[in-house]
């Protein structure tokens, strides 16, 4: 089945949070559906993060959160991409490469200079994932290829 992505707003809300508490559990948190509910709720609603949820036929099965950061220097936007999950079920079907690419698609039209990320060094995965889809590495920091 096709993989789609989209920007999320207020009617993916309810399919985003089960997949934001996984998410936050990943990552040794323990489950709170309403704190992650009033979290992405709140970045939604006031514009403070841009989040991209990944679709196979009607179901949500992923979804990868943007945070704008700026550079003084360069005087310019680039975004970090904060959150990046796939349902396990999906996992290894191009869902994640598509995520990255909405976010790489939104960043290069925002106009902003890039997109940055850290993983963990022991996330093989994440780390295989990023390397296929272009990132470059460096010790402990990936970075997307300028825009600009």
């Amino acid at each position: 089945m096709a993989i789609s992505t989209h920007r999320a707003g207020p009617a993916d809300l309810d399919a985003l949070v089960p997949l934001f508490d996984a998410y936050r559990q990943f990552y040794g948190q323990p489950p709170d559906v309403e704190r992650a509910r009033d979290w992405l709720r709140s970045r939604l609603r006031f514009g403070e993060s841009v989040v991209f949820v990944a679709m196979r036929g009607t179901a949500m099965v992923g979804f990868t959160q943007l945070y704008p950061m700026y550079s003084s220097v360069r005087t310019a936007r680039s975004w970090i991409l904060n959150d990046l999950f796939v349902d396990a079920t999906v996992r290894r079907s191009g869902v994640g490469h598509a995520l990255l690419e909405a976010a790489a698609q939104f960043a290069r039209e925002d106009g902003a200079m890039g997109i940055s990320l850290e993983t963990t060094q022991d996330n093989a995965a994440a780390r295989g994932l990023y390397r296929a889809a272009g990132w470059n590495e460096d010790a402990t920091q990936w970075y997307s290829l300028a825009f600009k």
